[in-house]
């Protein structure tokens, strides 16, 4: 016998099965959309990569644009602009930030792309969240497979990336450590700088829950020089 209880009970259960995806579904994060807003004549783009299907980054913070045009007055766009790295508006895109969590990896026309760009002018700014060891395991792992002939190598400090805005002696992480940037040469230029720690400035990311990890302290100051740097040089 079916008691008035148990009727309720099946009905709170129909309710809540019904309304908890629902409202499950308006936690998740909005699949990043490429940038389609026209760019000023004379103003430079910054891209945020969206990669490996709809992967992207929405802490690495964008405060560094402004601060790289009021201390140089490179006309820099003050966001990021979203770009698919499989889309041909990525060359458009002179700077663009490479950003994530967890392990991915990118299709043929994406690594094609990624090849092509940095070989072509493009620089990247590389860096995982919340020092992300799988992220980090699948960037290199990518960069064999696009560019074999080239490899991460160790920035020196006396390096002119680490004092053409600010002068910058060493690189303190969060817990302490010191580290050291890796970038990648092409024709004795340099194309890419990585940080394994992170240089994404989540405490002025916007909409990022992310702790930051063993992230580079002032990484923002370190931003700005590797911006104008690859901008100028």
């Amino acid at each position: 016998m079916i008691t008035p209880l148990r009727c309720l009970a099946a009905v709170l259960l129909a309710l809540l099965v019904a309304v908890l995806p629902a409202h499950a579904a308006k936690k998740l994060p909005p699949e990043p959309v490429a940038s389609t807003k026209p760019l000023e004549p004379g103003v430079i783009a910054v891209g945020n990569f969206i990669y490996a299907g709809n992967r992207s980054s929405v802490c690495f913070a964008d405060k560094f644009l402004a601060d790289a045009a009021e201390a140089t007055t490179l006309p820099v766009e003050k966001g990021f602009r979203s770009v698919r790295l499989d889309a041909d508006a990525v060359f458009d895109t002179p700077f663009c930030v490479f950003s994530g969590e967890d392990s991915f990896n990118l299709t043929d026309r994406e690594r094609a792309h990624l090849r092509r760009y940095l070989l072509n002018g493009g620089f990247i700014l590389a860096s995982p969240s919340c020092s992300n060891a799988d992220w980090d395991k699948s960037l290199r792992k990518e960069l064999a497979l696009a560019l074999p002939e080239h490899r991460l190598v160790t920035i020196p400090m006396t390096h002119p990336v680490f004092s053409i805005v600010h002068q910058i002696d060493s690189l303190k992480c969060k817990t302490g450590n010191t580290a050291l940037l890796e970038g990648l040469e092409v024709n004795g230029r340099l194309v890419m700088i990585y940080s394994k720690e992170g240089l994404n400035d989540v405490g002025n990311a916007k909409g990022c829950c992310c702790c930051g990890g063993n992230e580079i302290k002032a990484s923002a100051l370190v931003n700005v020089n590797i911006l104008t740097y690859a901008l100028l040089y």
